[in-house]
């Protein structure tokens, strides 16, 4: 017997994703290569600044199933935050109002740091299907369906992230929340999400996401 199709809760099918965030307020970027939508002023200034301390009491170097070789592939810094924590609890109430997108299918939050000259060059977000470490990284929950990633500050110079597939450059601006499908409309995962963490050229970046996955995490 096969499984059950997951509910909208986990991003599959994204319909009823894409509808409710198509509403005022939230950009919806123009292609057809990809489902790409965008919030300005998304969580507040001083929740940002609360999440920006949280990162730093917990930042590690980041790391990557993948580097390709290059040891400069990714050179953030990474910071786990507790979903006990009620800062935690209320971004991933506000990230459900906004998308739908059940947090029960969802990753615990992620916070990354980025210092001048930090990167974290072209990536999906997906894990390949065929890839050697597939099973390792998706055995339980399935792969990623959607991304949130929120800016949480504006650094002085750089830090932009990139969809190449679409030449897309998106600014880093305090509180504005990228959310994107990694899927194809027939639900195979799509290369035109690979983007890229631009390097920092003055100040800090730091930005939040939560990764979505098929089944229930944890």
């Amino acid at each position: 017997m096969s499984d059950p199709v997951p509910s909208s809760g986990s991003g599959l099918p994204p319909e009823a994703i894409i509808a409710r965030l198509s509403v005022p307020g939230v950009q919806r970027v123009p292609s057809p290569k990809l489902d790409l939508f965008v919030r300005r002023d998304f969580l507040p200034p001083d929740l940002c600044a609360t999440l920006i301390e949280r990162i730093d009491a917990v930042r590690r170097p980041s790391t990557i199933s993948d580097s390709n070789g290059d040891a400069n592939y990714r050179t953030s810094e990474t910071g786990d935050l507790s979903p006990l924590d009620p800062v935690a609890i209320e971004v991933e109430r506000r990230i459900a109002a906004l998308t739908g997108l059940d947090s029960v299918y969802g990753e615990p939050l992620q916070g990354q740091r980025y210092a001048v000259g930090q990167e974290f060059k072209g990536h999906t977000d997906y894990f390949e299907p065929n890839g050697v470490d597939y099973q390792r990284y998706c055995g339980v929950a399935g792969n990623r369906t959607w991304t949130v990633m929120i800016y949480l500050n504006q650094p002085e110079a750089g830090g932009a992230t990139r969809f190449k597939a679409i030449d897309k450059i998106v600014q880093p601006e305090t509180g504005k929340l990228l959310a994107w499908n990694n899927r194809r409309a027939d639900g195979s995962m799509n290369p035109a999400t690979l983007h890229h963490g631009m390097k920092v050229r003055a100040g800090v970046k730091y930005v939040i996401t939560k990764w979505f996955r098929e089944k229930l995490w944890g």
